[in-house]
Formats: C-alpha cells, structure tokens, sequence
C-alpha cells in the first residue's frame, strides 16, 4: 500500500482521489489557496529502463499543459493554478471539481437521459469554441477527459496533449504524433495531417454517440480494422441504435462525423447551435431506465455467450418478449412469417405433418429457417408450447436495425445450431435406417481425377 505524503511542494496532502499509469491525484490545500485544489503529481525514476524517456515526454506534456491553460478561462474548462516541473518530481495543480468522468455513462445500462447528455456535450461544444479562438486544439477529447457531476455541471481535463495552431507545427512544443485515442481520433488525425478545430468536433460527435447508444460508432476486431471503419466507413443511424433517440439527432452526428472536413461542423458554437434545436423537442419526462433484468436474463443464455454486453443490449432493445400458455402454436407449418424465437422458460415442440421432430428448452432457438431462407421465407416445423412459455421473439424488420456486429454474431451462432442439430438429426436417423456399404480402402490424391481428365 503507498503512503499517503503529507506535502508536495507548498501544498498539504488531505486525501488521494485517483491514479492512473503515469500520475496520482490527491486532494490539497495551500494557503494561496483557501478553496481545495486536486493535484496531479508524477515521480520521475531515471533508474527504470526507458523511463527517462518518456519522463523527458511527460515533462513536455505538463509544460503544454501549463502553458495552454493559462490562456483558457471558461467556466467547462479546468483551470489551473500552478505546475512545478522538478528533477525528480512534477505536479500539476488544479481547481477540485468533485464530479467523476463521462466513462461512468458509455455503457448502456448506465445512459444518462437524452436530454442530459444533449446539455453536457452543449457545453463541451461551447467550451472547445472558447478554446479554438484562443488558438488551441485538444486534441484528446474521449470520455476520460470530461468531468460532470450530479448537476450536469462539466469540467473539460487534460490539456497536455493540445495543438496551439497559433504556431507552426515544425517548431510546436506540444506537438507529438500518435496522440489521441483511437476509437475517439478523427480520419485526418489517423492519416498524420495537419489539425485544426475540426478535430475536436469529430471526438466530440463520436462521445455523442457514445453516450446516446452506450457504444462507439466504429469498432473491429483490430486495431487496423477500426482504422480502416474510422477513414473509410459511415457511421449507424443513432435514432435505430436506440429508438428512444429523436430521428433529427442522425442528420447532427453524422455532420460531426464527417470525413470531408468541409462538410463537418466549422465550429463548437454551430454545432451547439444544432443540438439545441433537438434538445427543444426532448420532454425532459420521458426517459425510462433500461431493464437491467432481460440484459441478466439472456447474459445467461448459451446461444448469447459470445455476444458481447453491448451487443446483448441491442438485442434487448430489437427483441420482444412474449409469454403463453401450454399448447399454443406460435408458427406453423408453411407459414410465411421470418420471426424466430428463443425459449426462455419452458418447452417447445417442433413437429412436421402432425409428427414431433424434437423439443427444445431454454437458451435453444426456433423457427428460424424461415429467416434464413432467402427465397421462400417458410417455416419448416409446426412450433408448439408444451408448458407455460416464456420466450424472445426477433422480427428481422426490427433486427436489421441493429449494428452489423449484433447482425454478424446472431448469423454465425444460427449457423452453428442449425449445423449441429442437422448433425442430431442425421445421426437419429441412421440409428433406424439400413446398415451402410463398407468401403474396402480410402481415396489416396492420385486417384481422385477431375472430370473429362
């Protein structure tokens, strides 16, 4: 366990209240300053194997820190006091807000209202204008970097990695390649090209996203693959991720997420200026949590082991969940009807001209040849409840709606139950059928001969 310091410098240590890989912030006191103040304090060690290095990095990024900050004065923007810069030891000293970060708030089950997070990312809007006429880019926006507390008051963090566009980029102390982080970082900070403003903006328009849906506009399973989605792909529609979201807010994230940076927002205040417009028709009153219940229910399910919780959240929201009584047929035979179902409580039968073919129970999935039949879109079995029912019910018109990643994983785990129950079924039916002709010897490559060879 690390000992708590009782100073730094001038300023007496009150408590630790966050550490990451490279700093730990404490809560302090000074006598220059009545109020608490948060520090953020960095021990060098020379001893360590490149640590020097990157403690000659860290030292630069405290240094841009200090000097960008004290040109910004905005009520959304941290400010800071002071920044000691030490052979062994740095610190930054800051105004204590006492809220935590938007990551808190970038998972489903955790949204905040709509119209909240329309206020919040109002007022990141209006403090990265207040930066920009001041001559400095971020260029680090992601939810890490912004504080909000109970009252949505917001306090944007972490200045160190900004861009004085002010100078040029050659003989620009802050400027470091690579910084940024990835999902967060626009298609001409991937590419290397000269920031401005603009970039900022897409951060930002991907945070919206974040927090409307609970998860990024861009995902792969490589870092390669979510570079090439960032350059090249367009982001989903936000209303269809969460229906809840206001259709109007589509035509706002996708100018924010704009490649062609002529095309993207010029500005905080333009774009604050459109979120305002979609926040005027949100009735604060309609928000409703999510259950947290159906999520825990199919988190149980095989058939969703492999889904991850984002993606298990969408199918909470396209599914329905439907409840019946004992022998009721929920499809039938012939039936043109896409919708398939997953038993969560009780037994199914699937029979065929009046003939029972199996049961299933819960997790197992049913009906849905007919959605995976691009032709006829029929149902092969007669689907009928042996006990009270208790199932999920998928509409594909609801279902294309969904990411292609959730589009993805529900076609390859279909896949592999029809592949394995085709396997049972063809496995039963030789247990009844006539014994097979015995080979006398296998196939060597030699003799295996292309027609009209």
């Amino acid at each position: 366990m690390n000992r708590l310091p009782s100073r730094i410098g001038k300023y007496r240590i009150v408590k630790e209240i966050g550490r990451g890989a490279t700093a730990t912030v404490y809560l302090a006191q000074s006598d220059d300053h009545p109020s608490p103040v948060a520090l953020k304090h960095v021990r060098f060690d020379d001893k360590v194997k490149d640590e020097a290095k990157w403690n000659r990095r860290l030292t630069k990024l405290l240094k841009a820190e200090r000097a960008v900050c004290e040109r910004l004065d905005h009520p959304n923007i941290i400010r800071i006091f002071d920044v000691a810069i030490e052979p062994d030891q740095a610190y930054v000293v800051m105004e204590y807000f006492p809220g935590g970060s938007l990551e808190r708030y970038c998972s489903f089950e955790s949204l905040l209202p709509i119209h909240r997070t329309i206020g919040i990312v109002f007022k990141c809007c209006m403090a990265l204008d207040h930066a920009f006429r001041q001559g400095i880019v971020h260029r680090d926006i992601k939810p890490a970097n912004i504080l909000v507390d109970d009252q949505d008051n917001v306090k944007i963090t972490d200045f160190g990695l900004a861009l004085n566009i002010s100078k040029k980029i050659d003989t620009d102390s802050t400027f470091i390649m690579g910084v940024g982080s990835p999902a967060y970082m626009s298609p001409e900070q991937i590419k290397g090209y000269p920031l401005n403003q603009k970039t900022d903006l897409y951060s930002l328009g991907v945070l919206l996203f974040h927090l409307l849906t609970g998860r990024l506009p861009f995902r792969g399973g490589s870092p390669a693959q979510l570079v090439y989605k960032i350059i090249n792909a367009d982001p989903p529609s936000v209303s269809q991720l969460n229906p809840d979201v206001p259709e109007q807010m589509d035509a706002v994230i996708r100018k924010a997420l704009e490649k062609d940076l002529y095309s993207r927002y010029r500005n905080g205040a333009e774009f604050a200026k459109d979120l305002a417009a979609v926040r005027y028709r949100i009735l604060d009153d309609s928000y409703v949590p999510p259950d947290a219940s159906r999520f825990a229910a199919l988190r149980g399910l095989a058939f969703f082991t492999e889904f991850e919780d984002v993606d298990l959240w969408e199918v909470v929201r396209v599914s329905s969940w439907r409840k019946v009584e004992r022998h009721v047929a929920l499809m039938r035979e012939g039936e043109s009807d896409p919708r398939f179902g997953i038993v969560l409580e009780g037994r199914v039968e699937l029979s065929i001209e009046g003939r029972r073919v199996m049961e299933l129970g819960p997790g197992e999935v049913f009906g849905v040849q007919a959605w995976l039949d691009q032709l006829e879109r029929r149902h092969m079995h007669t689907v009928t409840s042996l006990e009270p029912l208790h199932y999920l019910e998928i509409n594909p018109a609801a279902l294309s709606l969904a990411s292609e990643e959730v589009l993805e994983r529900f076609h390859r785990q279909l896949g592999t139950v029809l592949v394995r129950r085709l396997a049972l079924l063809s496995k039963q039916l030789a247990a009844g059928a006539v014994e097979a002709v015995k080979a006398e010897r296998s196939a060597g490559p030699h003799e295996l001969q292309l027609l009209g060879s």
